[in-house]
């Protein structure tokens, strides 16, 4: 099969995400974002983002639903308050392909002194390709000589 998808403009609205979420996010993206209540993320994947079935790679799925969810976490809590994953549980429930544009949409339903309970989900042209629920935990902030990675650039 050699069939791709047509790469697509990023959609009117969406610009690049400047919410710092480290050297990982930077190497797997760019992120996208519509601001608004909730905020949506948007995604264009790559070829380099594919596997052999010339789909977009599970565990990139996996990753960008770990960035919706938890930048939407960090915009709840505030972006000075450090968030971690703690479980993140993800369903596949229909493929894309490289050139596609995907966005991603989360809510918080739970927040407890140290806990954030989150579910969102990954869509393509209206059709849901991946669910997903999470907890992340509220970290202390770190102590001033400590250097906050979320911010580190290389």
């Amino acid at each position: 099969m050699s069939g791709h998808s047509c790469a697509l403009p990023v959609p009117a609205g969406f610009a690049p995400c400047r919410i710092a979420d480290g050297r990982f996010a930077e190497a797997v993206g760019p992120l996208y974002i519509l601001e608004g209540e909730p905020a949506r993320f948007g995604f264009l994947a790559e070829p380099r983002h594919g596997n052999v079935r010339e789909t977009v790679h599970g565990g990139m799925l996996m990753t960008l639903a770990d960035q919706v969810l938890g930048l939407t976490v960090m915009r709840t809590v505030g972006l000075e308050t450090p968030v971690v994953t703690v479980s993140l549980h993800c369903d596949f429930v229909s493929s894309v392909k490289p050139g596609d544009w995907i966005e991603g949409e989360a809510t918080v339903t739970r927040t407890t002194a140290s806990l954030v309970f989150v579910r969102g989900s990954l869509t393509h042209v209206g059709r849901v390709v991946l669910s997903a629920a999470g907890v992340w935990k509220k970290l202390r902030r770190a102590r001033p000589e400590s250097p906050d990675i979320r911010n580190e650039r290389a």
